[in-house]
């Protein structure tokens, strides 16, 4: 019987299940592999920045997502063996594959920055969402306190922008001594877009007291002050990375085509080895859409976007496409059909700024960059509408007021 292996709960590994379930036949074994017993909705994690018990509305069981014949083993990936088709996790246990799925998302990348891994927080899981709200709470009550306590988030890119945006409004909910700082290395905030969004995106920081620094690269870190490339020093309390990143450790070894640990991969999520799929922030894919059929959301991007050979964006609407797509040419394989190809089609962004929000691009809107009420609820909707097709419509409704 054919065993196919899902590396990562993540929206990529989450959707590779639903999708796998519903094209593979009983001819194949499924069998699902996770650090964590749950999927996380880490494009929400923040929010337990302010509020820990967010955390109930942001992790979906795994069982509420894999079907009872669906097997799962929680464990640390440390290796995937090509050669002999075996997964390594970090007790020792090695699984048996067919075909495996690489969707083992990201981790946060230094940049060999000094000091700046050891001193620094992260935001790439709920255990960093939770230990930020107690480091915040800690320097705020420090009783030998006389000035405000700084926290500086470090990258304006969405993860720092919308990190940023928690931390305030954890300082106004708790009323507490807090100055927030936002540094960003290049000229402008959320590099890469568009200025009216870079514009209305640090509107809403600054209305909400966040002091946005940019042009600042940080050279080295310390136990409480940061050195920046133009000789300028900066205090803090706490600090938070979001300021990039890489490839797990984990595809270090791994016997595929990579850069910085991300697997390449093709339009049909292929790897260059036949027995390998990559998907999410595991790869990069190659969205070269000529030869073979395609699906109608393929024909469309063709016609929309001439350039869409680039690799899609490490976003999680583009890992959950990718995921819904990749069951059908896992099952194609295996039945030796001709696989489909893929592409991405950017339907906007939306971020977050405490319980303010700003879209762009929104496929359907007549305004390019708008916020207020209209951003807010489609933001809520869409976190809304994954958490439904993950774990049922009950626990997207009692989810919707923390969105």
């Amino acid at each position: 019987m054919t065993r196919v292996v899902v590396l990562g709960s993540g929206y990529a590994g989450s959707a590779a299940i639903r999708s796998l379930q519903e094209e593979l036949d009983e001819e194949a074994d499924l069998v699902w592999v996770s650090e964590n017993p749950y999927h996380l909705v880490l494009h929400e994690v923040h929010r337990c920045v302010r509020k820990p018990s967010v955390r109930n509305h942001v992790t979906v069981p795994v069982e509420e997502i894999a079907d009872e014949d669906t097997e799962f083993v929680q464990g640390r990936v440390v290796d995937v063996d090509v050669g002999d088709r075996t997964v390594e996790l970090e007790d020792e246990t090695t699984l048996d594959y067919d075909y495996c799925v690489v969707c083992l998302g990201s981790q946060t990348a230094f940049y060999g920055i000094d000091g700046l891994e050891e001193h620094a927080l992260t935001l790439k899981s709920l255990g960093d969402a939770l230990s930020i709200h107690e480091r915040i709470k800690q320097a705020a009550v420090d009783a030998d306190r006389t000035d405000p306590a700084k926290v500086v988030v470090g990258g304006g890119g969405l993860t720092g922008i919308q990190t940023a945006g928690e931390v305030a409004a954890l300082r106004d909910w708790t009323d507490s001594h807090i100055d927030v700082h936002l540094v960003e290395r290049s000229g402008e905030i959320f590099p890469g877009h568009d200025h009216e969004f870079q514009g209305a995106i640090q509107n809403k920081l600054e209305r909400h007291d966040v002091e946005v620094d940019t042009g600042k690269a940080m050279t080295s870190v310390g136990e409480d002050a940061i050195e920046f490339d133009d000789g300028d020093s900066m205090e803090y309390e706490v600090l938070v990375w979001a300021g990039g990143v890489t490839g797990q450790d984990s595809m270090s070894n791994v016997d595929v085509d990579k850069d910085h640990n991300r697997a390449y991969a093709d339009s049909t999520f292929k790897t260059s080895d036949d027995r390998v799929f990559a998907i999410g922030d595991a790869a990069l894919v190659n969205q070269d859409v000529e030869g073979g059929p395609h699906t109608e959301h393929d024909l469309w991007e063709q016609v929309v976007h001439p350039d869409a050979d680039a690799s899609p964006p490490p976003t999680a609407e583009a890992a959950m496409e990718e995921g819904k797509h990749l069951g059908q040419n896992v099952a194609r394989t295996i039945d030796g059909r001709e696989l489909v190809h893929w592409s991405y089609i950017n339907k906007g962004t939306l971020v977050s700024v405490a319980d303010d929000a700003v879209a762009h691009g929104v496929v359907g809107s007549p305004v390019n960059t708008f916020s207020g009420r209209p951003a807010e609820v489609l933001k809520k909707f869409i976190s809304a509408r994954w958490l439904a097709k993950v774990g049922g419509v009950r626990r997207a409704v009692d989810a919707w007021d923390d969105m």
